[in-house]
């Protein structure tokens, strides 16, 4: 299963990079620890709404829109074989409908469906998948899967 915890401090994370924001600016601005937005962002620690709410207005951002891109995340993870079992070593492969699926060992998998947007899915056992979205460049869009 996809950890909840761990699709929403991914969100936050890239939010506040994408600022070029430290954690301690953030903090400081939703008056939360840094530690506890360290945790929060690692998946460590689940944010209450209230919390999430500071984070994302500190982060100058709508609380919908980080929980419609932690949900689209999530649904796409529903939808790509290996998020749920065990994913084998398997060759690449690439097709318009499946975009470009390829194992890099150790049940790590890397998938872009249309180009925009690239998943990563580690197994980290039987139960546990950690699932990494981020949207894709034009420029990084030909190595999205590269070795």
């Amino acid at each position: 299963m996809v950890l909840l915890r761990r699709v929403i401090g991914d969100a936050l994370r890239a939010r506040r990079q994408g600022q070029h924001r430290t954690l301690r600016e953030v903090s400081t601005a939703a008056n939360v620890s840094l530690g506890y937005l360290s945790e929060i962002e690692r998946g460590q620690k689940e944010p209450s709404s209230e919390l999430l709410a500071a984070i994302c207005d500190a982060l100058g951002a709508r609380l919908s829109e980080l929980l419609r891109e932690v949900s689209d995340t999530v649904a796409l993870a529903e939808q790509l074989p290996g998020v749920l079992m065990p994913v084998q070593d398997e060759p690449a492969t690439a097709g318009p409908a499946a975009g470009v699926r390829k194992a890099t060992g150790r049940g790590v998998r890397q998938v872009t469906t249309d180009g925009a947007v690239a998943v990563s899915v580690r197994q980290d056992s039987p139960l546990k998948a950690t699932l990494r979205s981020a949207r894709v460049r034009p420029s990084d869009r030909d190595v999205v899967c590269a070795a």
